[in-house]
């Protein structure tokens, strides 16, 4: 992928791309040739129908899409010039649409401000995800499967090829890691177009990646993890290599986790360094007795983790944090305090979200929870939250998180208006039908010679 920063001028554009967010966080386009390119297009926009967006009935579904020219970036390809740029979705009377994802991360800064509890919110986020050489699935009537394979072992076509275990991958150099070229260049586009990069390595498993941004602002972490995303997929696929983000797509292997560095800022200093427990302050503390309030209950994982896939990661034995805890250094806490941060730097880590997210509701559903711990002077410790041991479990499964949204949501009403907790809660039941009626192969193994 070819990108380059824009110079301000539209007169050298063949084609504007305007991007917007579904319901699922995925990006969608509408392309606009250079001679319909206008500064009536900037100030009014573009019409479109938002029931294909999962968000609207087909009967109320026209809304209007305006670029946010803060966000445009340039890419040349195949001889074309492209001005990519978000926008923002509003209704045909001129308001904003309340369920769009960029309104929901704009209404959540807003509401710390409002409650002068921060500027801002700071978040560097953990991109996980496995390359894969071929894919193929299918679910029929008759058959149902998966076959992925990888040059790094796994598969049928690779095992007489050299390979270095398929969960001693953490780290790997080259030869063994075979996508470290493609980590450089997905690297290389996303610093092009703006977007931290703090560094890239191989996970865990084999065909397992990560890259690491570095801190973004609030306002602007959901556009360019979205677009971070979306560059790994391209650039992947340039190389011939098939990405998935899928939290556990390959049995009894490490999964792929979408974890968010964070902290509150006001008056320019971070609010969480403080004199307590783990160099916390008291309201990073209740910060972090908010978050774990709201997964226990399961209503933050709804947003978190709202597929059905992420709790087939989210199991003992992988990293994967299936309990309401916190702790300095330990990956198997939901919540980390990274023990190599100097004095003043601390800050926290929330382990439990994986990239299945609409990264726009997650954040704000994290930060809201949090909030609503400061506001109400929560304490961890008082519950036991530091005890690794404490036995307080997640729901575990898409259907129970989702029934601790429907009961648990009041926190997250100064963003996220009711009717779009009422229509993820019935989407995701949906999605939750079809994979847990369909009956697998293990069940095959298991069940058919009874």
């Amino acid at each position: 992928m070819n990108f380059r920063k824009f110079d301000g001028n539209f007169d050298n554009i063949d084609f504007l791309s305007m991007l917007m967010i579904d319901i699922n966080g995925t990006i969608r386009h509408v392309t606009l040739p250079k001679g319909y390119i206008s500064e009536k297009i900037f100030e009014k926009g573009i019409g479109f129908d938002a029931s294909n967006f999962g968000y609207a009935k087909v009967d109320k579904s026209d809304m209007v899409a305006k670029p946010d020219l803060s966000t445009v970036f340039v890419e040349e390809k195949e001889g074309h010039t492209i001005a990519h740029v978000f926008c923002d979705v509003y209704l045909t009377t001129g308001e904003p649409f309340d369920q769009y994802p960029r309104n929901i991360a704009k209404k959540t800064a807003a509401y710390l401000k409002e409650q002068k509890i921060a500027d801002d919110a700071k978040v560097l986020i953990e991109l996980e995800f496995h390359a894969f050489d071929s894919v193929r699935y299918s679910s029929e009537y008759s058959h149902s499967f998966y076959e992925v394979q990888s040059q790094e072992g796994i598969g049928p076509d690779y095992d007489d090829a050299p390979r270095f275990g398929i969960q001693n991958g953490y780290h790997r150099l080259t030869p063994a890691d075979k996508y470290f070229e493609m980590r450089n260049d997905i690297v290389a586009a996303m610093e092009a177009v703006g977007i931290p990069v703090k560094y890239h390595h191989h996970e865990v498993s084999a065909s397992q990646l990560e890259i690491e941004l570095n801190f973004i602002s609030l306002a602007e972490a959901g556009d360019k993890v979205s677009l971070a995303k979306w560059i790994i997929v391209n650039v992947a696929r340039e190389h011939g290599i098939f990405v998935t983000f899928m939290p556990k797509p390959v049995y009894n292997i490490a999964g792929n986790g979408m974890h968010v560095h964070q902290f509150l800022v006001k008056k320019g200093a971070s609010i969480f360094v403080g004199n307590g427990l783990h160099g916390l302050s008291k309201k990073a503390l209740s910060y972090t007795a908010g978050i774990l309030d709201h997964s226990l209950t399961g209503s933050l994982l709804a947003f978190s983790n709202p597929s059905t896939n992420s709790y087939k990661r989210l199991v003992p034995g992988f990293e994967a944090p299936v309990s309401a805890t916190f702790a300095k250094g330990s990956r198997e806490a939901s919540i980390r305090i990274p023990g190599y941060l100097a004095k003043g730097e601390e800050r926290i880590e929330y382990r439990t979200g994986d990239a299945t997210a609409n990264i726009y509701y997650f954040l704000s559903a994290m930060i809201l929870a949090g909030v609503d711990g400061i506001q109400k002077g929560r304490d961890p410790l008082e519950s036991n939250y530091h005890d690794k041991d404490n036995g307080k479990m997640f729901p575990l499964n898409l259907n129970a998180v989702l029934d601790g949204l429907a009961a648990d949501n009041e926190y997250l009403l100064p963003a996220f208006p009711k009717a779009l907790i009422d229509l993820w809660i019935k989407a995701k039941k949906a999605e939750a039908r079809y994979v847990y009626n369909a009956p697998t192969p293990q069940e095959y193994e298991l069940y058919f010679n009874i």
